[in-house]
């Protein structure tokens, strides 16, 4: 597993170190480098200056290494941010649904305590508006977020904690609504870990099975 990183700048290859090139086995170890550096500069900059020849000299890889393992810019990018993210928020398991979201939104609004995490999530969010080649691996990387949450309501459904009918995407929606909106909307209400408990027992009010006359 890649290690998960936080908001200090990696220290960057020795100069003068010859770039690993590629061969016909993929080598686990430069892959994870490429993907790993490929977070580190979007954390600095942002997704608009992420190059491949950054990556490259971050990495160590070849610059016709991740040209032949990633078809763009776009693509690594989203499958690096996917392996971290996904390492920095393991899928809880509590055993009540109440204590699944719980965790998993309160490790979500962690990332106001990392401004640059902050500043990154919001830049792929306008790049995915902006550019249509980003769109797809942008809504493929999202995707895989709002699976982890439905998996979480579905095991709820499944205990009968939950409405047998929910409707799993909109309940998704109301997991990540308030997320995003802070998020994006600069200025607004901060994210607060420490609310996640009351926002998941408000949400959960309306998502219960309804209460026996």
């Amino acid at each position: 597993m890649i290690p998960c990183g936080d908001d200090q700048t990696r220290r960057p290859r020795a100069p003068g170190r010859a770039p690993r090139s590629g061969g016909r086995i993929r080598s686990q170890d430069a892959h994870d480098d490429v993907l790993r550096a490929a977070v580190d500069i979007l954390e600095q900059v942002g997704y608009g200056a992420v190059s491949l020849e950054g990556i490259a000299t971050r990495s160590g890889v070849a610059k016709s290494t991740i040209y032949r393992w990633w078809p763009s810019k776009a693509t690594l990018v989203t499958e690096a941010s996917g392996k971290i993210v996904a390492g920095r928020m393991p899928r809880p398991d509590t055993g009540t649904v109440a204590g699944d979201l719980t965790e998993f939104i309160a490790e979500l609004y962690r990332v106001a305590d990392y401004p640059l995490r902050g500043r990154a999530l919001r830049g792929l969010m306008a790049e995915a508006q902006l550019d249509p080649a980003f769109q797809e691996p942008f809504r493929t990387w999202v995707q895989s977020r709002r699976d982890v949450v439905a998996a979480l309501l579905a095991h709820g459904i499944e205990r009968g904690e939950l409405a047998a009918d929910l409707d799993l995407d909109h309940a998704v929606d109301l997991v990540f609504g308030p997320f995003w909106y802070r998020l994006l909307l600069v200025g607004h209400l901060a994210l607060d870990p420490a609310q996640a408990r009351s926002h998941v027992h408000r949400l959960l009010q309306g998502l219960r099975p309804p209460s026996d006359p």
